[in-house]
């Protein structure tokens, strides 16, 4: 090969390993950021969910557009609503006591008379 196709391939090469160094460094940072979230996550069994500070900005965000689509309506009885409540029985008019028909143990029939 010329020396000036070789020099171009080195050039070439050079800029290539850059851009790959760029990228790994990128992929570092974001690693980085990576176990820092997963440190404040308490799904961590040693950690309690009150050091969830990423979380808990998180949720907040996603909490404001859901408190305007709240439901015209309050769950359970509505205010001015007649309610119905069921009439319930009577007294007890009879009782009976009732035994098995058959011993369990061995099989024989009518054991209380």
């Amino acid at each position: 090969m010329a020396t000036e196709q070789l020099v171009e391939i080195i050039i070439e090469e050079g800029k290539s390993i850059e851009k790959l160094t760029n990228r790994v460094i990128e992929l570092e940072k974001e690693i980085e950021k990576l176990k820092v979230s997963r440190d404040l996550d308490s799904i961590r069994l040693w950690k309690a969910p009150s050091g969830d500070i990423l979380k808990k900005t998180e949720n907040k965000q996603q909490e404001k557009p859901e408190e305007n689509q709240t439901p015209k309506w309050k769950p359970g009885g509505q205010a001015g609503h007649r309610g119905k409540t069921r009439k319930g029985f009577g007294g007890v008019d009879r009782f009976e006591i009732l035994g098995p028909q058959v011993c369990r143990w061995c099989g024989q029939g009518e054991l209380f008379g």
